[in-house]
């Protein structure tokens, strides 16, 4: 009996993997809402040669640190040619102003970065080098929570995963913009972006995975390039 149904189960399995493949194209993410908010407490604008460095928390291993990614992910976007907005990259910003910025002496909160970029030596440092703005990003994506179960089994007529699986993730970032010049801070903005994925499997496990952290970067990225161009309030 069991060879008599081995082809009709190989079929199966294979209508299953081109549906897979179908819907994997058509709907490859889960379900993300996402939230912006600014708050400006003072005018922005970027001249000649003025420029922006952002940085996230990479201290001491008793502090939490944001990612280095989701950094370089606003690093990126805010690079592109069309924002307009001249970046310093991270690693050249940290060793061209050698040792304030190191992991070791970088500060682990906004509140330490007046004091740090009053500091005469450094403030002529960063005019030298261009920088107007340091955004300063603080936040993680974590899961929140997670349900569900999938069993996979292997038989000599093929194999197969039956179950659902779902979890959401919960992004939560907020940047500071300090000036430079004034050593105070002119904004912030905060994004949180929301999501679920899930895993539907009948013989073929369907992944539809929320690009939480994606979203939170790409709004983020966004709000902080019209705030750096934004006109006085």
């Amino acid at each position: 009996m069991s060879q008599s149904h081995a082809p009709s189960f190989r079929l199966h399995t294979r209508l299953m993997s081109a549906l897979a493949l179908l819907f994997s194209s058509a709907m490859m993410t889960g379900c993300v809402t996402a939230t912006i908010q600014e708050v400006r407490q003072g005018s922005t604008s970027l001249g000649t040669g003025e420029s922006i460095v952002v940085l996230g928390r990479t201290t001491r291993p008793t502090a939490q640190q944001t990612e280095g990614d989701f950094v370089s992910c606003i690093n990126s976007d805010l690079s592109r040619a069309s924002s307009g907005i001249g970046v310093i990259d991270e690693r050249a910003f940290r060793d061209a102003t050698f040792p304030w910025f190191e992991p070791r002496t970088a500060p682990s909160k906004t509140s330490d970065l007046p004091e740090l970029i009053r500091q005469p030596d450094l403030a002529d440092r960063l005019r030298e080098i261009g920088v107007k703005y340091v955004v300063w990003i603080e936040g993680s994506t974590e899961r929140t929570s997670s349900a569900g179960s999938m069993t996979c089994t292997v038989s000599p007529g093929g194999a197969g995963c039956f179950g659902f699986l779902t979890w959401e993730n919960d992004s939560n970032y907020e940047a500071s913009i300090w000036d430079i010049r004034t050593g105070k801070t002119v904004g912030k903005i905060s994004s949180e972006a929301v999501g679920t994925s899930f895993v539907p499997a009948v013989v073929v496990p369907l992944p539809f995975i929320a690009r939480v952290r994606a979203s939170a970067c790409g709004n983020l990225s966004d709000q902080l390039a019209d705030f750096i161009r934004g006109a006085p309030t």
